[in-house]
């Protein structure tokens, strides 16, 4: 608490003694801390949006990459670093997941941060091997009850959103099935399709082709509406999980403290670059969706989703040293 009042206390001093407006900012090129290695969802989002912000603020968006610790060395930089809008993060559903999943962190998520925006989301879909005799989501529980522990599904490895939305599933349906972690959604979904596991939460960019050629049998998507590409696919809520929803979101976190006036600015520079034609072309490609909020709305979400993986990471009895 107290280091979260002297930035804000300091980041104040600063930006009332620089002879720099809201509306000058940015002087100099801005930070956006990707704490995934490159090439990845969050990576290639970011580099999305760093070019339209670049055009929008006038200065350069350079994306860092800081991988490691399961995300937590670039998270704990961004926290500890000036708040003066130079040094942003990419955060995404990961940074709440690990508030349960590691013990101990070096920084407070919803003290060390001040929210600016949701960026964009990405659904799952919960897809199945043909040779499970389950059409419906309601089918695939009836059928998990009837068979306890025998039915398994995959994952891109423990404590990844994949696993926790099994999870999650398990805890909500009430039924038992047995995870079956992977290094990686590719190998995850490679065994699913030759018919190794029984079902999956896959990302929909990846799923989906297995979907269209009769690979994989999809029951549901994880979002809160329906997939465009996929209209007549329910969500899980829809199919029978009442309240279900599970979605890899991706958004912009700067250092608490950071002045009131420059994260309004780059929320209102977010908004227009997220619902850019351009921008929304590119991430229906990945599977993706934009999707901004204010940043009081950002920091609830935050809290929500923060309370929502921890009941997973309890159930999974996932832990992270």
């Amino acid at each position: 608490m107290l280091r979260s009042l002297c930035a804000a206390l300091w980041s104040a001093i600063l930006f009332l003694a620089s002879p720099y407006s809201a509306a000058q900012y940015p002087v100099r090129p801005v930070r956006l801390v990707v704490p995934f290695a490159p090439g990845g969802s969050t990576d290639v989002i970011a580099r999305l949006l760093a070019h339209r912000l670049t055009e929008g603020l006038g200065q350069q968006i350079v994306v860092e990459n800081r991988a490691g610790g399961g995300t937590n060395i670039g998270a704990d930089h961004v926290a500890k670093s000036a708040a003066d809008g130079y040094t942003l993060l990419m955060a995404s559903s990961t940074q709440a997941i690990n508030v349960s999943l590691y013990p101990r962190l070096p920084y407070d998520l919803t003290r060390d941060f001040a929210p600016v925006s949701l960026v964009a989301s990405s659904p799952s879909m919960l897809v199945v091997h043909p040779s499970v005799p389950a059409r419906t989501v309601k089918e695939l529980v009836a059928l998990a009850k009837a068979r306890p522990g025998q039915l398994n599904y995959a994952s891109s490895g423990s404590g990844s959103t994949a696993h926790l939305a099994g999870e999650l599933f398990k805890l909500m349906a009430k039924i038992d099935a047995v995870h079956v972690p992977y290094k990686g959604a590719g190998p995850a979904l490679t065994d699913l399709v030759g018919g190794q596991v029984h079902m999956m939460f896959g990302f929909t960019a990846g799923a989906l082709p297995h979907v269209r050629a009769g690979k994989l049998r999809a029951l549901a998507v994880t979002s809160a509406k329906r997939l465009a590409e996929l209209p007549g696919l329910p969500t899980m809520s829809e199919a029978g999980v009442k309240d279900y929803e599970v979605s890899v979101w991706y958004g912009i976190l700067a250092p608490a403290g950071t002045p009131q006036e420059l994260i309004t600015r780059l929320h209102a520079e977010i908004v227009k670059a997220v619902t850019s034609p351009q921008m929304a072309s590119r991430l229906a490609g990945l599977g993706a969706y934009g999707v901004t909020n204010e940043p009081g709305q950002f920091a609830d979400f935050i809290r929500v989703e923060i309370r929502k993986w921890a009941q997973a990471v309890k159930a999974s009895g996932a832990k992270v040293d």
